[in-house]
C-alpha cells in the first residue's frame, strides 16, 4: 500500500500562443489521474486510498486504477469485490502478489461458473494477475535486497502492460498461447555463473535484476556512454522485440519496414560486434533515435519503439493532468508533413500533431529539470530521419486487428 503521493504527476508543460498543448498533443488514449470515490487523487500503485481507507486496484476493464466496495456479506465473499457504485459488475479478488515483495494492487477476475480452477481464470495462472501471470521466474528471495529489486521490476513491468491494453496490443500469458504468449524472468547473476543478458526470444523477455538498482543501472549507464538507461525503457525496449516478431515479421508491413529500417536479415551477431568494436557510425544522430539503434534494424526497431512508448504515456499523463501552458521557447524547429513517412496518410495530421505537441512538452520538462539542477528529463534531439520510423510504428500499433490481437487478415498497410 502506497501513500497516494508516492507517485509523481506529469509535471506541467506548455505551448506557445497558438493551440493549447492538451488539444495538440492528441496523445493515444490513456488516463493516467486516478481518483478515489472520496474525490482524492490516486496513483497507479495504491491499493488503498490513505484519505478514506476505501480499498483500490487496477481493473483491466477499466484500465486503470478504480476504488473497490465488497461484493457480499458472506464470509466466503470477504476478499471479493465490486467496482465501486457498480454493484451488477464483475466480481474480482486481489492478486495474490498484493501481500508480498511485489506489492501488486491488480485485481483478478473473480471465478465463473464453468471455469476450470487448474487453468485459472481468463488464462492466468491461479490466483495472479495478467501482469503477474507473465512473470515466469523471480530472483531469489532468500537473498537480502532481492525483495525490493523485485518490486521495482514488477513496478516498471505493471506501467508497462497497461500501457500495451490501453494501445489495444495483445497480452497474453504463455498459459493462454503456448505460441505467441509472454513470459517474463527476471534473473541474477549467480557466483562462478554466465553473466545476465536482457534480452527477447521468442516471446520471453530475460532481465538482469540488478537493472533495477539504482547505482547499478547509473554506473552502467556512465560506462556505456548513454544519456539515458531506465529500468520501464528496458522493458519497452524488449517489449518491442516481441511484437516486431508478433506484428511486423509475418505481414505485409514487413516491406515498409526494410524501407525504413533497413533489412533486418544482415547478421546479427556480426553487427553488434561491429557495434561495440567500431563504435555507432559518426553521422548516426541525423538518423537514430540513438546511437545503438544505429547497430542493426532490429534494434533501431526496438530503440524507436520504446522511444515512442515513452512519447505516448508523457504526453497522456501531461493531458490527464490538465496541461495545457504557454510561451514555451523552443530548441528545435517543428516538423511538418514533409517529415513524415506517408504524409497523405489519413491520420498524418493527427500524429504530427502529437509529434509536435511532444516537443514542447519535452522542452518544459528540460527547463523544470534544469530549475532543479538535475540532468534533463530528455536528453534526445529527435532527427527527421527518425520521425518517420515514429509514424510507421504509431500505424503498426493503430491498425486493425482481429480479436486475438493479431493483424487482421485483411487489414491495409
Amino acid at each position: 500500500m502506497e501513500s497516494p503521493t508516492d507517485d509523481r504527476a506529469a509535471p506541467p508543460g506548455v505551448a506557445d500562443s497558438g493551440p493549447s498543448l492538451a488539444a495538440e498533443l492528441q496523445a493515444p488514449t490513456l488516463t493516467r489521474a486516478y481518483r478515489c470515490q472520496c474525490g482524492r487523487p490516486v496513483f497507479l500503485r495504491n491499493s488503498q486510498c490513505l484519505a478514506c481507507r476505501t480499498p483500490l486496484g487496477y481493473v483491466i476493464e477499466r484500465l486503470g486504477v478504480v476504488p473497490l466496495a465488497p461484493a457480499g456479506f458472506q464470509e466466503a465473499e470477504a476478499d471479493t469485490f465490486t467496482v465501486f457504485g457498480d454493484t451488477s459488475g464483475r466480481a474480482y479478488r486481489r492478486c495474490a502478489n498484493l501481500m508480498t515483495p511485489a506489492a501488486c494492487n491488480w485485481m483478478v477476475p473473480a471465478p465463473r461458473e464453468g471455469d476450470d480452477p487448474a487453468f485459472g481464470t481468463d488464462g492466468l495462472v491461479p490466483g495472479l494477475c495478467l501482469s503477474c501471470s507473465v512473470t515466469r521466474t523471480i530472483p531469489d528471495l532468500s537473498i537480502e535486497g532481492n525483495g525490493a529489486l523485485w518490486r521495482s521490476l514488477e513496478l516498471a513491468k505493471r506501467r508497462l502492460i497497461s500501457q500495451l491494453l490501453a494501445l489495444g496490443l495483445p497480452v497474453v500469458t504463455r498459459l493462454s498461447d503456448p505460441v505467441h504468449g509472454l513470459a517474463f524472468d527476471f534473473l541474477s547473476h549467480m557466483a562462478g555463473g554466465p553473466h545476465v543478458l536482457t534480452g527477447h526470444e521468442m516471446g520471453v523477455i530475460t532481465l538482469n535484476a540488478e537493472e533495477a538498482e539504482d547505482a547499478v543501472r547509473e554506473r552502467i549507464r556512465a560506462e556505456m556512454r548513454e544519456p539515458y538507461r531506465t529500468l520501464l525503457g528496458h522493458f519497452r525496449h524488449e517489449i518491442g522485440h516481441y511484437y516486431w516478431d508478433l506484428l511486423v515479421a509475418p505481414t505485409p508491413w514487413i516491406e515498409g519496414f526494410r524501407q525504413l529500417f533497413g533489412d533486418e536479415r544482415d547478421d546479427y551477431a556480426t553487427a553488434l560486434r561491429n557495434h561495440y568494436d567500431r563504435g555507432p557510425p559518426p553521422d548516426w544522430a541525423d538518423r537514430f533515435v540513438t546511437s545503438y539503434a544505429s547497430s542493426h534494424p532490429w534494434e533501431d526497431w526496438a530503440e524507436t519503439w520504446a522511444h515512442y512508448l515513452h512519447m505516448a504515456d508523457t504526453a497522456d499523463t501531461a493531458m490527464s493532468f490538465g496541461v495545457d501552458a504557454q510561451n514555451v521557447e523552443l530548441a528545435s524547429d517543428l516538423f511538418g508533413l514533409s517529415d513524415l513517412w506517408q504524409p497523405e496518410h489519413p491520420d498524418a495530421a493527427r500524429f504530427l500533431d502529437f509529434l509536435n505537441g511532444w516537443v514542447r512538452l519535452t522542452n518544459v520538462l528540460n527547463e523544470l529539470s534544469r530549475s532543479m539542477g538535475q540532468p534533463d528529463c530528455y536528453p534526445f534531439v529527435l532527427p527527421r530521419r527518425a520521425v518517420g520510423k515514429l509514424q510507421f510504428i504509431h500505424q503498426v500499433i493503430s491498425a486493425p486487428r482481429g480479436g486475438d490481437g493479431l493483424p487482421a487478415p485483411n487489414a491495409q498497410v
